[in-house]
Parts: structure tokens; C-alpha cells; sequence
């Protein structure tokens, strides 16, 4: 039986996870959440692991409280979140939201678990690193969103250096046939109104931006190792080919699936083997037509501004998503526009003192400069 740690376990991913291993008998030895310790301690309670942590010091403290008459134990802050990463266990599943999965997927590696990544941000702002090490460690990454698990699985018995293209659908989100005069005004509750997922509210607003999709592209080169050119990003509305890739031949082979979060999770977890899939099931017939057109970029200019980051290297990828992550929190407290989030990317990238070579301490700095830029600037 595998042993798993889950990091993030109390948001819309880690949910999920605890779904299949519920089903399936995993053992959970270890679970970390930002500061939701309400859900924390039931799952704690339901799961029994070892160990659990908060990266909230106040609200771990309170766990603590709530968990005495129990013997797991907890821990606090990025610190004690990454201590958990490196605890007992064979996969550790990272769906931490944000640059703040980082340190943990280090960590992680550094204790030669196999990663089960749902935190993009790790190969965003960290790829060149985290790939480095776990080349040293001889660590597999399994990628867990939707749209590279299917490119994951559309290479499975591909031949080496066969891939010349990657297919990333994207959904196109609430906004989607919308303009900039259209978006002016938009509100919170119709940005977070996705036709097709159920996410947190970070990642909805990305894909609503479209910066999910950038975000994904340079995700994407770290994991696939193919130029962001050879990368194209196609809207698909029904939600229902995850993503595909084109081989040498031109053949084009794709992962097709119901929008469910479950499968990507669950294939993470039995890779290289696959076990039965309990949830729902794909019926093509009843879905009936499948489109696909290109994305626009004019409109949704925080896609281009992550492939524009990609190209250049170095920092400029972490220093776009500092900003984004700074300029969606402003957004959702009511404190800038919609439209103000690809401004604020936009500077971040234009301004940011790049590095091609870089160490953590680096990519720590930009993310923090790109924050305090946008929050001077507003």
C-alpha cells in the first residue's frame, strides 16, 4: 500500500485526493492546509496521520488544541510544512496554491519522494532548479493538472524526441467571445462563475485571465522539455480533450475524460498502473461536438505575457507570477479591476531584474519585488 502525504489537503485538489484514497486505501501518513483547520482536523481525525501542518502559526497553535486527545502531530509554517514534505511516505501530492508550494516540492525531492505536482507554481517560477534536483535524486515528477497529465498520458510508449507539439486546451473560461469594452466592469462573483470546473478562487480568476493558460505553457516546458513555440494552446469549451500532442508522424494523440479532477489525481497516484475509475464516466455520444479555435490574445493579454516571460528565461517567469498572485488577491478584495491584472503582469515582467542564472534566494527576491510593485502601484 502506498503511503501519501498531502499538501494543501483541505482545498478543491487535495478534496479530491482524499476522495480516491478513500476509495482506494491509501494510506495517509501526513497532511498540510494554509489555515482552514476546521476541514484540517476532520480530515486528521477521519485519515489518522502521523503528522499535519499549518503554515497559519496562529492557527496551528489551535489545531494543537483541537487535536490533544489524539497522537498526531502538528507543526507550523513553511518550515514545519516542509518537514512534512520530507516525512514518512512514498508520494507526496503538492496542491498548494501559489509560489508558496515551492520550498515544499524542494524539500520533497531533497527526501527522494516522488512528486505528484498540482502546484504549478513550483515549475513556474522554479523549474530549472527543481528539474536539476531531481535529475540528482533520481526523483520522478508526475504532473497533476488536468491539462498535463493528459499530455502525460498521450506520450505513454511514445518514442524518444517523437513529440513535436503539445495541444493545450483550455476551457476559455466565464469571459469567453468577451472584449476589453465588455470587461471593464466585471465583478468578482462573475469572474469566479466557471462554466465547467470547480476550483479555488485563485485559479478561477487565472483562468478567467487566461493567465492559468500562460502559467500552463511555461509549466508545460519544464515538464515536456519542448519550446514554448512548439506549445499550442487551443480553446475547447466542452472541457473534454484535456490537452494532446502532435508526433513526428502527425499523428495526433489525445486524453479525453469527463472535467473531473478525480482522474488526473488518481493516475498520478497508480502510475505507471491504472486502477478503476468509480466517478463518472465519458459518453461521447451525449457530449456530440467537441470545438476547438484559437485564443484571443488581444483581449486576454496575460497569456502572451506569460509565453513573452517564458522566452526570455530567468526571473522574468516568477516575476509575472508574484505579480499575478499579488494583483488576483487585490482583485478579489475588491481593490483593483479585471483588467488591471495583465497591466500589473505586464510591469512586473517589464521591470523585473532579470538573472539567467539564479539560485531559491533569487526567485524568493523577484517574487517579493513583483508583489511590492504592484501594491505600489495601486
Amino acid at each position: 500500500m502506498k503511503k501519501l502525504i498531502i499538501l494543501g489537503s483541505t482545498g478543491s485538489i487535495g478534496t479530491q485526493a482524499l476522495e480516491v484514497c478513500r476509495r482506494d486505501g491509501y494510506k495517509v501518513t501526513a497532511l498540510a492546509a494554509g489555515s482552514n483547520i476546521e476541514l484540517l482536523e476532520k480530515q486528521a481525525r477521519e485519515f489518522k496521520p502521523l503528522t499535519v501542518a499549518v503554515f497559519d502559526e496562529q492557527k496551528a497553535k489551535e489545531l494543537k488544541i483541537k487535536l490533544a486527545d489524539t497522537n498526531i502531530k502538528v507543526l507550523s509554517g513553511v518550515e514545519g510544512v516542509c518537514q512534512v514534505a520530507e516525512g514518512e511516505g512514498d508520494i507526496v501530492l503538492n496542491s498548494i496554491v501559489g509560489i508558496a508550494g515551492l520550498r515544499p516540492t524542494l524539500s520533497a525531492i531533497d527526501a527522494g519522494k516522488t512528486v505528484a505536482l498540482a502546484n504549478k507554481e513550483t515549475l513556474v517560477t522554479g523549474g530549472e532548479i527543481v528539474n536539476r534536483k531531481a535529475r540528482e535524486k533520481g526523483v520522478k515528477i508526475l504532473p497533476v493538472d488536468s491539462e498535463h497529465s493528459a499530455i502525460f498520458q498521450s506520450i505513454q510508449g511514445a518514442p524518444e524526441k517523437s513529440v513535436k507539439k503539445i495541444l493545450l486546451t483550455a476551457s476559455g473560461g466565464p469571459f469567453y467571445g468577451k472584449k476589453k469594452s465588455d470587461l471593464e466592469n466585471v465583478t468578482v462573483k462573475e469572474a469566479l462563475n466557471h462554466p465547467n470546473w470547480s476550483m479555488g478562487a485563485k485559479i478561477t480568476i487565472d483562468s478567467a485571465s487566461l493567465m492559468n493558460k500562460g502559467l500552463e505553457v511555461i509549466e508545460a516546458v519544464h515538464l515536456f522539455g519542448l519550446p514554448a513555440r512548439d506549445i499550442e494552446v487551443l480553446v475547447h469549451r466542452q472541457s473534454i480533450v484535456h490537452s494532446g500532442v502532435e508526433l513526428s508522424d502527425g499523428a495526433v494523440i489525445a486524453q479525453l475524460g469527463t472535467p473531473d479532477m478525480r482522474l488526473p489525481i488518481q493516475y498520478a497516484l497508480t502510475y505507471p498502473e491504472r486502477s478503476n475509475f468509480a466517478f463518472e464516466h465519458l459518453s461521447l455520444a451525449d457530449i456530440g461536438t467537441l470545438t476547438f479555435e484559437k485564443p484571443d490574445t488581444e483581449t486576454f493579454r496575460c497569456l502572451p505575457l506569460c509565453i513573452a516571460a517564458i522566452n526570455e528565461g530567468g526571473l522574468a517567469p516568477t516575476a509575472v507570477n508574484g505579480a499575478n498572485e499579488e494583483a488576483v488577491r487585490l482583485f478579489l478584495e475588491g481593490k483593483i479591476k479585471f483588467l488591471q491584472i495583465a497591466d500589473l503582469v505586464e510591469k512586473a515582467l517589464l521591470c523585473v531584474n532579470n538573472k539567467k542564472e539564479f539560485s531559491l534566494d533569487d526567485i524568493l527576491a523577484t517574487d517579493k519585488a513583483a508583489r511590492e510593485l504592484v501594491r505600489n502601484y495601486i
